[in-house]
């Protein structure tokens, strides 16, 4: 009987061993892709939290290896080295290329993206939702006269009323609806 117990006893200490050497080899053969998921995490949420960055604003990003290249359209050069300085100080990101771009200041696209706003709110529906919050899912960009809907909604037909208001307001050239219809995306 004794016997049998101290069996069982290294038995289960051996299947312990082996297990946590399985799940330490798994984590250094996945540390690579673990490091770049948490900087792009990490580079998310800096973004979001920009205390100026707001529904006028897009910033895209990419990390290859400890290099994150940022992209996008904001109105004031607060955001653009607001983005840069704080995804340089997240740990693993050695270089930061910043090709932010800052909108000309206009009253005329400002008239714009006011209309817009007011055109969502009015005349959209459950547009509106996607404008509220601290970060909204729909982004409104609107250069000389151009506009880009950039962001995700939950429907097409969303995304078709989104594009139909945005066309419809007075002073707008062009709409680039880039809107992602989150049941069609692929993820």
């Amino acid at each position: 009987m004794r016997f049998l117990k101290s069996f069982l006893f290294i038995a289960v200490i051996a299947i312990l061993g082996f297990s946590s050497l399985n799940v330490q080899a798994q984590s250094f053969s996945d540390n690579e892709k673990t490091s770049r998921s948490e900087i792009e995490r990490k580079v998310f949420k800096k973004i979001l939290t920009m205390p100026y960055y707001g529904v006028f604003d897009n910033i895209s990003f990419k990390v290859d290896g400890n290099t994150v290249t940022l992209f996008g359209k904001v109105r004031n050069a607060q955001n653009k080295s607001d983005a840069e300085r704080s995804v340089e100080d997240i740990k693993g990101v050695r270089n930061v290329i910043n090709n932010i771009e800052i909108l000309p200041l206009s009253g005329f696209d400002d008239a714009i993206r006011y209309r817009i706003i007011q055109t969502f709110s009015r005349d959209g529906g459950s547009l509106y939702r996607y404008l509220q919050g601290v970060n909204p899912s729909v982004r409104i960009i609107v250069d000389g006269g151009r506009v880009s809907l950039e962001g995700y909604v939950a429907t097409r037909g969303d995304y078709n009323l989104a594009n139909i208001l945005a066309n419809g307001v007075s002073g707008v050239f062009n709409v680039d609806n880039n809107l992602i219809v989150e049941k069609e995306r692929v993820r």
